[in-house]
């Protein structure tokens, strides 16, 4: 089947070059990859299995085969998965809150991951979960899940460039003074025991580009879109900024439990270039309930 394989042409500015350094330097694929593929007889040269230091001539065919035989330790469970968009390379779903996103000490079962095991078998595909981006617990939205090797390899080298971008939805306490701009502040990790991150001038280079879509009274809804991606970061630069999230128990400053009961931050947009094609992929999805009921009861008191 075509789509579980990489085709490439040789084309003559390509000719002599050795089949690694063409995989490495044109295809851009990992040495990892290409080892494990060689090692796995998964490459071949117009049908025959290949070498590494072939050298490659004009209209040579390299295929590159990514089905390999691997599991993973999770329990499939049957639960329903929100699929946004699937193809034989990634899939993209959107987690609702309260779920973990991979098992833990703490949860070993019940996580988007069991679930996508348990549909991955039903569909009859041997794939396991490779998670390109993560949520926190009680973050929902898009999270997109790579469905071969070469697909996480991609994407994971795709994230850090431009292209990639990840769009948030957030309802903060207060108004902001500004309904658009940057927030550059360095976030700091105190201990390795830390769960709470702050702003510090020690920690690594954050950015945080913010969008007021809409005020209410004493709030906000906030669009907000990473340059980089650290852990907990649209929390704590808004809380920095004294606009911390609604139901944000950790960053928060008063309780919110009468309004939502988690924080009101939501993935809602991805736009990336697909792994095999190049072509951008868009996508978003609404608000949660939750997040609605919270905006409704913010106009109403």
């Amino acid at each position: 089947m075509k789509e579980n394989k990489l085709i490439f042409k040789i084309e003559a500015s390509e000719e002599k070059m050795k089949l690694r350094e063409y995989l490495r330097a044109v295809q851009k694929l990992s040495g990892r990859l290409i080892k494990g593929a060689a090692l796995a007889g998964r490459i071949t040269v117009n049908g025959n299995r290949a070498k590494l230091n072939y050298v490659l001539k004009t209209n040579d065919e390299v295929a590159f085969d990514l089905i390999k035989e691997e599991s993973q330790n999770i329990e499939p469970e049957k639960m329903d998965v929100d699929v946004i968009y699937e193809d034989s390379d990634i899939i993209v779903v959107n987690k609702r809150p309260g779920m973990v996103v991979h098992p833990t000490k703490s949860y070993q079962s019940g996580t988007l991951a069991n679930g996508l095991i348990y549909y991955f078998r039903e569909k009859g595909e041997n794939c396991i979960v490779r998670l390109v981006s993560r949520l926190d617990m009680d973050t929902s939205g898009l999270i997109i899940i790579a469905k071969n090797q070469f697909s996480h390899m991609a994407l994971a080298r795709d994230m850090v460039k431009d292209t990639f971008e990840k769009s948030y939805l957030a309802v903060v306490h207060g108004n902001m003074s500004e309904t658009k701009g940057t927030i550059n502040l360095p976030i700091y990790r105190p201990s390795d025991d830390s769960i709470k991150r702050a702003v510090d001038e020690r920690g690594q280079d954050s950015v945080t580009h913010f969008e007021v879509m809409e005020r209410f009274k004493n709030s906000d809804l906030v669009k907000l879109t990473l340059e980089t991606g650290r852990t907990h970061q649209i929390r704590v630069h808004l809380t920095h900024l004294g606009h911390p999230l609604y139901g944000d128990v950790l960053y928060g400053i008063e309780d919110d439990k009468e309004y939502i009961s988690r924080q009101a931050l939501h993935a809602y947009r991805l736009k990336f270039p697909h792994p095999r094609t190049g072509k951008d992929i868009e996508l978003e999805v609404g608000l949660p309930k939750d997040i609605i009921e919270l905006i409704q009861k913010i106009n109403e008191s």
